[in-house]
């Protein structure tokens, strides 16, 4: 079910790992970002769509992980986008015959049957340094930065107050870096909380790929969250963080496995280099 979460900006919540399709109305049709998880779901958005008359005129990937490069054909045609960086990781990663079945083999078993992968990753990289996405709407501008995923991009509609994060931002999720390609993770992540720390004061609403849509001060409050727990990463300190403690929510304890798999290998990074 589609929820309004500011003017002309609705979000559909999937039930697999609170992902967050984001629906940006426009003059002509929608643009939308990060659909998925579910093929009914996504059938489900484009009969809700339909009914609405509103037809989806373009799509964007946040970044390069098979769950935001998702499409349904009940969602249309139209053109997909990405950063340039997130199509070349994507094209790369898809190149061979095997490789939906990788895919397939990182999903929860309990999915599989229901994730469609005919469509997956069909996107088309926007040329380096592309600052908005090209569609008939309002201005969406494209934040490209390296934190997470290589190519990874938040979307800023600026005059609507929303800030669409990927995955970053989050009230269930810690800050996952990118440990396997990254030459320095935290302070690509250090760089991109910078970033989006810039337009804080122009975000009323910032909706993260997995987890509760934050309004008023929340955009600040998780940026400040999320720096904190990079820093105790960094510093090799304690987190002292709700997401990963006793008090996270309930069906995200898993959360704390990740946060020890980081702990693990930054730790061994700065062994390594010291």
């Amino acid at each position: 079910m589609l929820r309004q979460v500011a003017d002309g900006v609705l979000v559909h919540e999937s039930e697999f790992c609170q992902s967050n399709a984001v629906v940006v109305q426009g003059g002509a049709g929608v643009l939308l970002v990060d659909p998925g998880v579910l093929g009914d779901e996504m059938a489900c958005l484009a009969d809700d769509l339909s009914e609405m008359g509103q037809a989806v005129v373009a799509g964007f990937s946040t970044h390069p992980h098979w769950d935001h490069l998702l499409w349904h054909p009940g969602l249309g045609a139209g053109p997909r986008y990405g950063t340039a960086r997130c199509a070349a990781v994507v094209r790369d990663r898809l190149s061979d015959a095997g490789a939906k079945a990788r895919v397939v083999r990182v999903m929860p078993p309990e999915i599989v049957e229901r994730v469609p992968l005919e469509l997956l990753g069909l996107i088309a990289g926007l040329p380096a340094g592309t600052a908005r996405v090209p569609w008939d709407g309002p201005e969406v501008r494209i934040v490209e930065h390296q934190a997470h995923a290589s190519g990874h991009a938040a979307l800023l509609i600026e005059e609507r107050g929303v800030l669409i994060a990927g995955d970053m931002l989050s009230d269930v999720l810690i800050p996952m870096l990118d440990l396997s390609g990254a030459a320095d993770p935290i302070e690509d992540y250090l760089a991109a909380l910078r970033l989006l720390e810039e337009m804080a004061g122009d975000v009323d609403v910032v909706i993260p790929g997995h987890g509760a849509v934050g309004e008023g001060g929340q955009v600040r409050a998780r940026i400040n969250q999320d720096r904190a727990y990079v820093y105790a990463l960094r510093d090799a300190g304690a987190a002292d963080d709700p997401r990963i403690g006793p008090s996270a929510k309930e069906g995200w304890e898993w959360v704390a496995g990740v946060h020890e798999r980081q702990y693990a290998q930054i730790s061994g990074r700065a062994g390594a280099g010291g």
